[in-house]
């Protein structure tokens, strides 16, 4: 337990007022966040290798021992960092999947909004597509996909339901597929030199991928 998380003897019960934060509490939620960020831009910029604690305590601006008492181990941080990307990403994702309209158009709006986060917010996207080989990292960041992977395979299983999309495709399988299809499009935004991508061709590339993977959801 860190000293920015409120843990009264019992826990709230509805209607009950929140207790305020004190002073301590509010700094060491602050130091938490500005250990985070600083976790996450060395593993975005610079990749998991450069992650140290004595990195992170540089670029923060905090003593090893402060990441210890607000976060904790290397693990630890790389779960904090992978969290926080996750939890960026569903401000633009859950918007998507709670839009109207029939399961084709939300499919292609989902994959949109994929991009415009991966074009606005590549650091985030890059841990999330280049996860840690961290054993507790890793696993929560599963769950974290596992998430919105139900959401798109719920998506498809409607549109099979309401006879548009094929029957003999597992929709949980293929909204994996699809997660794993177009992040690799995405990711060859980052490829050195000539191997990158330019913005451009990129967005012709997924509307190309988008109405490949259409037709082929399609019933003929």
């Amino acid at each position: 337990m860190t000293l920015d998380a409120v843990d009264p003897a019992d826990p709230p019960i509805a209607g009950d007022a929140v207790p305020a934060l004190t002073r301590t509490q509010r700094r060491a939620a602050a130091n938490r966040r500005s250990v985070v960020d600083a976790a996450r831009e060395i593993v975005a910029t610079q990749g998991i290798d450069a992650l140290t604690l004595e990195a992170v305590a540089e670029r923060a601006d905090v003593a090893v021992q402060t990441i210890y008492n607000r976060v904790g181990n290397r693990s630890a941080l790389l779960v904090a960092v992978a969290e926080q990307a996750m939890e960026e990403s569903r401000g633009y994702m859950d918007a998507a999947y709670a839009s109207e309209g029939l399961p084709e158009a939300r499919i292609r709006l989902v994959a949109g909004t994929w991009a415009r986060f991966a074009r606005e917010r590549p650091h985030e996207f890059r841990i999330l597509v280049e996860p840690a080989d961290e054993p507790e990292a890793a696993e929560r960041l599963a769950e974290l996909y596992a998430m919105q992977s139900t959401k798109l395979a719920a998506t498809i299983r409607e549109g099979v339901d309401n006879g548009v999309f094929r029957r003999d495709l597992d929709p949980d399988e293929v909204a994996v597929t699809l997660t794993a299809a177009i992040n690799g499009i995405l990711a060859m935004a980052w490829r050195p030199g000539a191997l990158r991508v330019p913005e451009p061709q990129m967005d012709s590339m997924l509307t190309s991928f988008a109405s490949l993977v259409l037709e082929g959801l399609r019933r003929p």
